[in-house]
């Protein structure tokens, strides 16, 4: 961080569903997980960057309460120290402006100082770290200044998908905004772009706190002050050491529905921008995640061992088996254990009418994959028909599910490796390899690891239904109710 400016927040916001990454992201394993060519996932590239750009350990995540587990453990994974890092949980989240609210005000209060927040989407993508490092200098140093800083995006392209900025009279650096511009058709777009006078609207943010809080009680009072009612019935909540707060959700849902842009910048004369060249993309269809790897002299590409046959401008992206193609043109392949999706390549936007489909009908592959993560490790549906399941477990080394109990269902639990101890009914006791165990509906019971290698099991499921929501919670260390 340059000497003499205020300490530097990251804010992460992690909550959209990436409905258009459909049938990698799904609702409970959304876009921010989905793992980029390099093996790490956008939130933890996020984290990293965040972490590189501010240098400090610190951070305020708002992210579904969902989430708020496998966020942990990304964070985890990509900051050594935690201790000043919390995470605010919405059960049901209100757009942007509420959630950089609830950050601020959490900030206000616990993280000190005249401080600036740097508020980053965690399922972008931006490739030269190192200049995106420059930029963040650049908006501190207006920040400072009393200026809201938005980051714009240098336009490659005329590209109707992204909002954009025009920029008006020039700062040290940067510009002011003359105004936002919601997405256009191409002939404005590329006018746009011929014009000079305008950035992609990337959707980060740089100001001081106690500037924010006053530019929303002008132009937002309704949300702040909602916001405010929030903040004020957490209190009493701990939330270091990379711990979450719950936002309570029926104060949370009194805030209005509102998203930064329409709330406060598109109305504040303290608004600036800062061009950015810094290799940015909102990642937003799988022609953008193809674009990620370099293509063959077919201009062909895989995440993984594919062939391909008289095959032209198509894509493969699968995880578990090999996949071939032969004699396709322009083609989008995403494979998965569960789900497969095959679409011409200019008609990726529309993959979101897949998931509006499936959940009409309620089908389980809009929000589940196959293998599910879970605070204590994974569950993997291996095969379901009428009046089963079966499901592998794999329960991390000192976890514990929590002591339920089901009303529908009996459950034959198996052990392949590792120790369980197993709480059925009154009985407490320990199963090791080839043992299992039965547990009747309406029992208590529970699954423990008490070793030091992750146990891995076979449930067998039985009964008239078979639901994830037929589980009635007890006790659980993780915190989560019914």
């Amino acid at each position: 961080m340059t000497p003499g400016l205020q300490t530097i927040i990251p804010v992460i916001l992690s909550g959209g569903t990436g409905t258009r990454l459909w049938p990698v992201s799904r609702e409970a394993h959304p876009k921010p997980f989905m793992l980029m060519p390099d093996g790490q996932s956008l939130l933890q590239k996020t984290y990293l960057r965040a972490q590189q750009t501010s240098g400090a350990d610190r951070s305020i995540t708002v992210t579904n309460r969902d989430y708020f587990f496998s966020s942990r453990d990304t964070l985890q994974q990509s900051v050594s120290d935690t201790s000043a890092c919390v995470f605010l949980l919405e059960k049901n989240g209100r757009n942007t402006a509420a959630a950089i609210t609830m950050a601020a005000l959490y900030a206000a209060e616990h993280m000190g100082g005249p401080s600036l927040l740097l508020v980053l989407p965690s399922d972008h993508l931006v490739g030269q770290v190192e200049a995106f490092a420059e930029a963040v200098q650049q908006a501190a140093v207006l920040a400072t200044q009393k200026r809201l800083v938005t980051f714009g995006i240098q336009p490659s392209r005329p590209e109707t998908g992204f909002g954009y900025i025009q920029t008006g009279e020039a700062l040290h650096p940067g510009y002011t905004v003359s105004r936002f511009v919601e997405k256009p058709d191409l002939a404005t777009a590329t006018a746009y772009v011929q014009s000079g006078e305008y950035l992609w609207n990337a959707g980060m943010f740089c100001f001081e706190v106690d500037t924010f809080l006053h530019e929303m009680g002008l132009h937002a009072p309704e949300v702040l002050s909602a916001c405010q009612a929030c903040y004020a019935a957490m209190r009493g909540q701990t939330g270091g050491s990379g711990q979450g707060l719950e936002i309570p959700d029926a104060l949370y849902a009194q805030v209005p529905s509102i998203s930064i842009d329409h709330a406060l910048m598109e109305k504040s004369d303290q608004v600036a921008v800062i061009p950015a060249d810094i290799g940015w993309s909102d990642i937003g269809s799988w022609t953008a995640v193809r674009d990620l790897t370099p293509g063959d002299a077919d201009n062909n590409r895989s995440n993984e061992d594919s062939i391909f046959i008289d095959s032209q401008n198509t894509y493969i992206h699968a995880d578990q088996r090999l996949v071939a193609t032969v004699g396709t043109r322009n083609l989008i392949i995403v494979d998965t254990p569960d789900a497969l999706l095959v679409s011409d390549a200019d008609s990726v936007q529309d993959v979101r009418q897949v998931v509006s489909l499936l959940k009409q009908k309620q089908h389980p592959a809009y929000q589940l994959h196959q293998t599910v993560a879970r605070p204590w490790g994974t569950y993997t549906v291996l095969g379901e028909g009428a009046r089963y399941k079966l499901k592998r477990i794999e329960v991390l080394p000192g976890a514990s599910l929590s002591l339920q109990m089901h009303h529908h269902r009996n459950e034959h639990w198996i052990v392949v490796s590792g120790v369980a101890e197993v709480t059925n009914g009154e009985n407490v006791f320990r199963l090791a390899s080839n043992e299992s165990t039965y547990i009747p509906a309406e029992h208590k019971h529970r699954l423990h690891n008490p070793g030091p290698d992750p146990l891995v099991m076979i449930e067998v499921q039985s009964g008239s239904y078979l639901g994830e929501d037929d589980i009635v919670r007890f006790e659980d260390i993780y915190g989560r109710t019914n």
